[in-house]
């Protein structure tokens, strides 16, 4: 397996099958583990196409795997990474870490992907908010 980030919050390998192996750790890792376990089956629920599928969650380890998303992008325009994170919007998950490292670049389908959900927020559903202008 080959490192790919290696910090207080985490460590990132990459099998050599392509797997990428998250194990969470530091402050409130836990908590970083159960919500990133929680947006990742949310979004594959509702069918977004450019985040990475979650194969296993073991809580115990407070590790995660996930399919790979291809490489990290290291140059982007703001305007570009805005309407990336917009999209994923569009499933109902606002990022909150919207910054072009949380952002891949997968070659076999051209696509740009976002990764590292840890500190995301799934988004109230506006079909299922009471109608503020209704009296």
């Amino acid at each position: 397996m080959r490192n790919v980030k290696d910090t207080l919050r985490a460590l990132v390998r990459i099998g050599y099958d392509g797997r990428v192996f998250k194990t969470f750790r530091g402050p409130k890792a836990e908590e970083r583990f159960a919500n990133e376990v929680r947006v990742l089956r949310y979004l594959e629920a509702a069918g977004c196409p450019f985040v990475p599928r979650l194969i296993e969650a073991d809580a115990e380890q407070l590790r995660i795997v996930t399919t790979n998303c291809g490489a990290r992008v290291e140059h982007l325009d703001d305007a570009r990474r805005d309407e990336i994170f917009a999209g994923l919007e569009k499933f109902g998950v606002r990022h909150d870490d919207a910054e072009t490292r949380n952002i891949t670049y997968r070659p076999s389908d051209g696509r740009f992907c976002v990764i590292d959900f840890e500190f995301a927020t799934i988004l109230p559903d506006p079909e299922k908010q009471p109608d503020a202008i209704s009296g």
